[in-house]
């Protein structure tokens, strides 16, 4: 006997379950989601609270900072959001009415809606949109143009004005907004993707009060993950000097020429001479960084006056008398000096002061020679004797600057170095920078009234301007053994 077995036809309910299935996962996340929100707003004070407790309690400054910080960004976020997204929404209203494509005014709402959803929710709104076009003009003609048209709508809203609305208002990299999003939703879905800015959002600024979740913010965030001080020394460990160069333009186009030395060359240098100090910093590789330095110095001599005209400092000055005098430049023996002498030199001349420059080693010597430079990158040819025009020279000598990075520490070389400058020119002011400070306790680089310290750079060219303009005009006619 034969059996045959017939599937019934299926009834009208079992074809809407089997019609709506793929819906009801994603919708049953969304209820649950609506549901824990709702309860979250409604308990949110409590919540904060226990936050507080939980996290922060021994702390409540940083911990409230913190809170308020995330809110604050995520409002603004959520804003800005909710306005770029209402005006797409307007635009392709607007621009599919113009096409003819039925019900522009519903897809340019839908599209305002999918646009909280990242990267792909303006697609399915194109998409739809596309497949209308299409259906009711064999053509191809209103589809095609729908495409293009959402295309150039999402391109100009990404691409330009987000950025320039958004600006800094998230806080986040465009890179750590794609892996954020691509972890959200491996994570919880669609609607990890949705949520995916505003949870990294709030890591990232949790990261900015905790510190063991610092590196989250540095990996995530979107401020520079070294300071330009960090960044110039950087550029020239990996023996590129163009890139650090081509910082420094981007540099002073936001600060004068001497803010750029004091905040980022000088910063930099610090760094680079804790590596001297350790021994990891081979000497060949020093000599590469201070040659670099030397040829970027020369390089902004020919900056224009006018990007850094924000700088009063010339107009503070006191006129200085043209009968020869010039201040002479001494650098200490640490292994950057020279790069500075070299940049005070610059500095000094910017503002319109006469200026020399020797060597350590010549001070040292029993007969200093000094020659008329630019930069020191010829100093290394120096003569050995006093010719005519070093005695000269040494006539013109009205006040001495010692520079040093070391100044601050105040080592005992740098002492003896002022002590010997003092016992051969004894009626000289004595300049002593950068970054040097008067210690209250212990030995200080300046011990009588003749020897000024400068903190800054500025303070150094100011002192400088000033002490040569107070010279009387007789110390340029003693001896050349009256001077340095």
């Amino acid at each position: 006997m034969q059996v045959e077995v017939h599937t019934p036809a299926p009834t009208p309910l079992q074809l809407v379950r089997k019609a709506f299935a793929p819906a009801v996962a994603p919708l049953e996340t969304a209820f649950i989601v609506l549901v824990v929100t709702i309860f979250i707003l409604l308990q949110r004070e409590d919540l904060r609270d226990r936050f507080i407790s939980v996290f922060g309690s021994e702390d409540l400054h940083r911990t409230t900072t913190a809170i308020n910080d995330a809110s604050e960004r995520l409002s603004r976020y959520f804003v800005t959001q909710l306005g770029v997204n209402v005006s797409v929404g307007g635009v392709i209203a607007i621009g599919l009415a113009g096409i003819g494509v039925p019900g522009a005014l519903m897809f340019g709402a839908l599209s305002a809606l999918l646009r909280f959803v990242p990267y792909i929710g303006i697609w399915i709104a194109a998409i739809l949109a596309t497949l209308l076009g299409a259906a009711i003009q064999p053509q191809w003609t209103m589809a095609v143009s729908t495409l293009i048209f959402f295309i150039v709508v999402d391109v100009v809203a990404g691409q330009f004005a987000e950025p320039m609305l958004y600006g800094r208002r998230a806080g986040l990299s465009p890179l750590a907004v794609v892996v954020a999003a691509i972890f959200w939703a491996w994570l919880w879905g669609p609607v990890g993707l949705v949520l995916s800015t505003p949870l990294t959002l709030c890591i990232v600024t949790l990261g900015r009060y905790v510190d063991r979740l610092n590196f989250l913010t540095i990996l995530l965030g979107d401020q520079p993950a070294l300071t330009p001080a960090q960044t110039c020394y950087q550029r020239l460990l990996a023996d590129d000097p163009h890139e650090a160069l081509l910082q420094a333009n981007r540099l002073l186009t936001e600060m004068p020429l001497i803010d750029y030395y004091e905040r980022v060359v000088f910063e930099g240098l610090r760094f680079a001479r804790n590596d001297v100090l350790r021994g990891v910093l081979p000497a060949a590789q020093l000599a590469r960084i201070n040659q670099a330095l030397l040829d970027i110095v020369e390089d902004l001599d020919s900056v224009s006056d006018a990007r850094h005209a924000s700088s009063n400092q010339d107009d503070a000055l006191p006129e200085i008398p043209r009968d020869g005098r010039a201040v002479l430049c001494v650098p200490g023996r640490g292994a950057f000096d020279e790069v500075v002498v070299a940049i005070v030199c610059q500095l000094l001349a910017r503002a319109d002061i006469p200026c020399l420059a020797t060597t350590y080693d010549e001070v040292r010597a029993t007969r200093t020679g000094m020659v008329d430079v630019q930069t020191l990158q010829s100093m290394h040819a120096m003569p050995s004797t006093q010719s005519p025009q070093a005695a000269h020279l040494m006539q013109s000598t009205r006040v001495v600057c010692v520079a040093s990075l070391d100044a601050a520490e105040s080592p005992p070389y740098l002492r003896n170095l002022v002590r010997r400058v003092r016992e051969r020119a004894p009626a000289l002011p004595i300049i002593v920078g950068v970054r040097a400070v008067r210690r209250e306790e212990g030995l200080s680089i300046a011990d009588d009234a003749g020897t000024h310290l400068a903190a800054t750079l500025r303070d150094l060219v100011e002192e400088c301007g000033v002490a040569l303009a107070s010279q009387p005009e007789e110390l340029a006619h003693k001896p050349a053994n009256a001077g340095v």
